[in-house]
Formats: C-alpha cells, structure tokens, sequence
C-alpha cells in the first residue's frame, strides 16, 4: 500500500486512521503487507532499521534520493520514505493554511518510491494506492515499467476516500512530473485546463474502491462527483464500495479508560453516569437529567451540515434539550457555536479544537449524535455513536445511509434545515414518550459490527479477483 499519511506515523485526518488499521487486519488474515508512507518531521523511528540508503528518485528533471527505514508493527511492514527536501516541513501538506506549492512534486516522489520499494525491497502481487497524493503511481506503473519484468502481473487498486479533494495543478507540471505532455487529454490527466492527480488514478488503476457502497454510487452523480462523474460511470464496473471499519479496542464502552463508568448493551447503567459526567465537564446543568443531550464531534464546515444548523441554531434553544459540541473549522460556525454558549450557557456547552478524551466522553454521555453531512464518503462517529448506544441523527448519505437504518437511529433524506429538524422532532418523541423502543434501539446499535475484519475480508476477495 502507499498513502500520505499513517497513524502512528503521521495523520492529519481519517486516512491515517484507515493506514494504520486495515493493513493490520489484513495481516490478520495472513496477508503480507507493506505501507509506503512518507518520514515526515518527528515521525517516531523506534525499531526501525535503514534497508535502503539514497535510493533514486527521478521525477522530470530532478534526480532525487530517499533513505528508506522499515519497522514492523503488528504484523505489517512500514516503510518510511526519508526525504528531507521533501517531507520534513512544519505540516504535512501545508504551513500556516497555505498548500505547500510543489506539493505535485512531494507526492510524486512518494510514488517513485513506492514503485523503488516494490522493485528492490517488496514484490508485491497488488499495489494499493489511496487518495491523490498516491494516484501517480498507476499512471507511472503503466507508462514507464510496462515492460518492466520486475512489474509483470502487478496490479493496482485505486481507493478514492474523499472527492473533494483531488491534487489539481497547472498543465505546465506535467514536465515537472516526467509525464509526456500527449497525457494531457480529456480522457487522461486533463481537467478544465489544468491536470488531475485523482484523474489520472481512476484512469490508469486496475480496479477503483471508495470507502462506502452508497458513496461508491454518489459519487457517479453530478452531484457528488465532482466535475469526475462521467469518468466514474464509465468505469462502474471496476468500481466497488467497501465500508470503513472501526477500531473497537479503542472506541468500546465496556472498557474505555476515558468515561466515568463503563458500561454494556446488557447493563446501560453505566451510561448514566457518562452522562451526568459529561454536562459537568461541558458546564451544563445537571438538575434535569432527563433532558436529553444531543451530541456533536465534527469539523465545523458546511460539508459537515452546519449550513442546515446554522439557520435554526437559534430556534433549538426553546427546545427542552441540552448540546454538547466538539471542533473546529470554518470561523463562521466557530463564532456561532461561542455566541449560543455564551447567550444560554445551561442549553450549549462547546469546546472549539480537539480532545480526544472530551470526544470519548461526548459520544458516551450523550443520548443522541447529530451528524447531518451534505456528503459523507463513509463516517466514523455515527459507528462509534452505535457502540456507544447513542443514538444517530443522519443525513442519508454515504457511509451515514450504509450504516445507520429505523432500527439504530434517524435518517433524513432530504437536505434541508426543516428534514433535520424532523429527525430531530422524532428522535426526541421516541426518547420522551417510548423509552422501551428507546432502549431495544440501543441495543440492536450497540450490536452491530463494523470492525476492521469484515473489511479486511472484502479487500482480500477484491486483491484475488482484480490479480486473476
């Protein structure tokens, strides 16, 4: 596999989390698997070993070299691609809110080494690519090693993890990448006058994954495709969807370290003391506590649904609930969330950044998790919510549509603040007035499973059919 990011390694978002956990699934399953990732600044080295010192990396009329260090870590191979010019920067693919410029050239490296490892160190049956940052790699496989015997019967998969973000440059790198300029083609790396990374993977891969059956089939519309929806039909039938998975060691309520009572779907009674813990920490009264909580833990952005809160955020304060609210993002909705605090401290408690512990706590003292994403390629919080037994207020979209239905949450299919208001409207009936539903639908949730292991095993069925 060759990604930008891996956790323990480096992460910025949910595609860290994705590398450090189904690779080790897969090895589980007796695979062997390898991760190429870049050695960014800080990365922990700790039982590494240099297997490869100043490999050459040629990307268009730079000659370049990386030092390349392995460690092992649960059965999986990392490979760490040490290339200071390129990777050991303030952040991973930014400094101060501003892309790096060459990040063309950075991720391109990360390729041409990923193809080095796969020569020199590990012959692989599939190279799995994921995301834009790695996408070159079909096309360099296909354009310079073709006849390469080193590369005879390797394939590649390509996993598209979110649409939104697919490496776009000015036509004039293509020279700086090494790719002839007849690439430039609408049917090939051309994009509206400029060149598509994500474009180029979809186009040369073998077989192209997204993380989520629904999304696998949004992402063929116009409205969830991009400016790529054409491109995505056209290969439909080397398109499949394959649901995330979770890391229930960390994310398990019968054992999580960070809430102030474990508990189980055979004795909730745990999940009253998170709760009454949870409106401390978040200052919020706890005279009533039978008021419901509606939990958030998300980015604060438009894409997350907070274009549909934002205009009744107001309104909810005359309702008989309390919100407990987790991130940070867009300034608009960061000033919004601090002024509903501020205005009714007893109705919003907010924390704007992250905590990891705050998170664990949110999603085991709430009653409820509010997750009304315009698009969602797969979602992790509305599993979490599940385990938790708290129940998931959705749009039905991606991932939210795979794994929430009437029998674990709320759904609402209609983007619009009114359809959330109504799965709102609904949620907090069941809870008032048919608690006895309230609870069966925790335990069904509480039941479900969405670990690793079902998706390691799709994977392994996908990598035998697309080798042959």
């Amino acid at each position: 596999m060759v990604a930008s990011e891996a956790t323990p390694f480096s992460k910025t978002g949910g595609l860290a989390d994705v590398m450090g956990a189904l690779p080790a699934a897969l090895a589980a399953r007796g695979e062997e698997v390898a991760v190429v990732v870049p050695r960014y600044r800080n990365a922990p080295l700790d039982g590494a070993r240099c297997v490869q010192e100043r490999m050459p990396l040629w990307i268009g009329p730079g000659r370049y070299a990386a030092d390349i260090h392995a460690l092992e870590r649960k059965g999986v191979t990392y490979y760490l691609v040490d290339a200071p010019e390129f990777f050991d920067r303030d952040g991973l693919y930014s400094s101060g809110g501003v892309d790096y410029w060459d990040n063309f050239t950075r991720f391109a490296a990360l390729c041409h080494a990923g193809l080095g490892v796969a020569r020199r160190l590990f012959r692989p049956d599939i190279i799995h690519c994921h995301d834009w940052q790695a996408a070159l790699l079909p096309v360099y496989l296909k354009q310079y090693f073709a006849n390469d015997p080193t590369f005879t019967g390797v394939k590649t998969v390509f996993t598209i993890h979110n649409m939104g973000y697919q490496g776009i440059f000015s036509k004039d790198r293509l020279w700086w990448l090494g790719l002839p300029e007849w690439l430039f083609r609408e049917d090939l790396l051309e994009f509206y006058g400029n060149i598509n990374l994500l474009k180029g993977g979809i186009v040369y891969a073998d077989y192209v994954t997204t993380v989520s059956p629904t999304y696998a089939r949004e992402i063929q519309t116009p409205e969830h495709g991009f400016g790529l929806d054409g491109l995505l039909r056209a290969r439909s039938g080397h398109l499949r969807g394959i649901l995330n998975g979770v890391d229930y060691h960390d994310w398990n309520p019968e054992r999580d370290h960070y809430i102030a009572a474990n508990y189980s779907a055979s004795d909730l009674r745990g999940k009253e003391q998170c709760k009454m813990e949870l409106l401390g920490t978040m200052g919020l009264p706890a005279d009533r506590p039978e008021v419901p909580v509606i939990g958030i833990v998300s980015r604060l952005a438009a894409q997350k649904g907070f274009d549909l809160i934002a205009p009744v955020a107001y309104d909810l304060v005359n309702w008989d609930i309390k919100v407990a609210v987790l991130g940070s993002g867009e300034q608009q909705y960061e000033r919004l969330f601090r002024a509903l605090a501020d205005a009714r401290p007893d109705k919003f408690g907010v924390y704007i950044g992250f905590n990891n512990r705050l998170a664990h706590k949110i999603e085991a003292g709430a009653d409820m998790f509010l997750m009304p994403s315009h698009y969602e390629p797969c979602g992790l919080n509305q599993m979490y919510s599940l385990r938790y037994g708290t129940l998931p207020i959705v749009h039905a979209t991606g991932g939210l549509d795979d794994t929430i239905d009437e029998s674990t949450g709320f759904k609402f299919r209609s983007y619009s603040s009114d359809a959330m208001l109504g799965a709102l409207r609904e949620a907090l009936t069941v809870y008032a007035v048919d608690r006895e539903r309230w609870k069966k639908m925790q335990v069904e949730a509480m039941g479900r499973d969405y670990s690793w292991e079902s998706s390691a095993a799709a994977y392994s069925d996908l990598y035998r059919m697309v080798a042959g």
